[in-house]
């Protein structure tokens, strides 16, 4: 069997409750053909990056599945004929990601030090600036 990133994007007007249903659905497509759903991640409600059928949002759901190729057409043959979903990608990979995914790590930024939290910004005077002296002509310049 071959490892596969599946990526789908549901509509934003939808609740969290009929988005896990989705995920509950294809995971089981995938296991009744012989697959296994390695790991599950909700990314929440993001916005697009341009509008799709008029949605400025979507629900994203990212899963590591472990299918043969007739899982992964069947997986995508519904995924088109569902009404809630808007987008899909699957891309096979050589393994999968440890741990969470890139997206959930940028999700932690209360670590970060915020703009605010930075210290005191430092402050210039006019005398830190070089000054630049403008060359007077004198009356040999013709220029």
């Amino acid at each position: 069997m071959s490892l596969y990133e599946y990526t789908y994007i549901a509509r934003q007007d939808i609740q969290p409750q009929q988005v896990d249903a989705i995920t509950e659905f294809f995971t089981k497509i995938i296991s009744d053909n012989g697959g296994e759903v390695a790991k599950t991640e909700s990314w929440g409600l993001r916005p697009l990056a341009y509008r799709i059928k008029k949605y400025k949002k979507g629900h994203y759901v990212h899963l590591n599945l472990d299918a043969p190729h007739s899982a992964i057409a069947e997986l995508e043959r519904n995924a088109r004929l569902h009404e809630d979903v808007i987008r899909f990608m699957t891309i096979r990979v050589d393994e999968f990601e440890e741990g969470d995914s890139v997206v959930l790590r940028s999700r932690d930024r209360d670590s970060r030090p915020g703009r605010d939290d930075r210290g005191p910004r430092p402050s210039f005077n006019r005398d830190d600036k070089p000054s630049f002296k403008r060359e007077e002509k004198t009356e040999g310049d013709k220029s």
